[in-house]
């Protein structure tokens, strides 16, 4: 079943890649480049690292949401900049640079979503294999 989660978290993770890719590079509004960019992150954070860790961290996106909320206060305290890494384009990018409580909400619902379809993926696959 190990290796069966792991392809399936393998294909959750390239393909919340991929539509995060064409978010960053194609998306100019004011809801799904903010918001459901924001929701997703979190997805593709649990998908990669249950990729590696398919079963045993029962709360692993709630430690996803903890590193990310801790990232998003650290934005409040302009990181990047008392990092001296202002200059860099794609670490600042990475990091971010404004603070929004609207984040914390968006990586919450990420997790939750994650969260939840993990039940699910979990069910079938425990029913598939009785």
């Amino acid at each position: 079943m190990k290796t069966k989660l792991r392809i399936i978290y393998a294909i959750t993770f390239f393909a919340v890649l991929l539509i995060e890719i064409c978010i960053a590079l194609f998306i100019r509004d004011d809801f799904i480049r903010p918001y459901i960019g924001d929701v997703l992150v979190t997805v593709l954070i649990c998908a990669l690292l249950r990729i590696f860790i398919p079963e045993g961290v029962k709360l692993l996106p709630a430690y996803v949401l903890i590193f990310a909320a801790v990232v998003e206060i650290l934005q409040y305290f302009d990181i990047v900049k008392l990092l001296g890494l202002e200059n860099n384009a794609f670490l600042s990018t990475i990091i971010g640079r404004t603070f929004s409580l609207h984040d914390i909400l968006c990586y919450t619902a990420g997790c939750i979503l994650f969260f939840v379809a993990e039940l699910v993926i979990k069910r079938i696959c425990s029913k598939e294999n009785n």
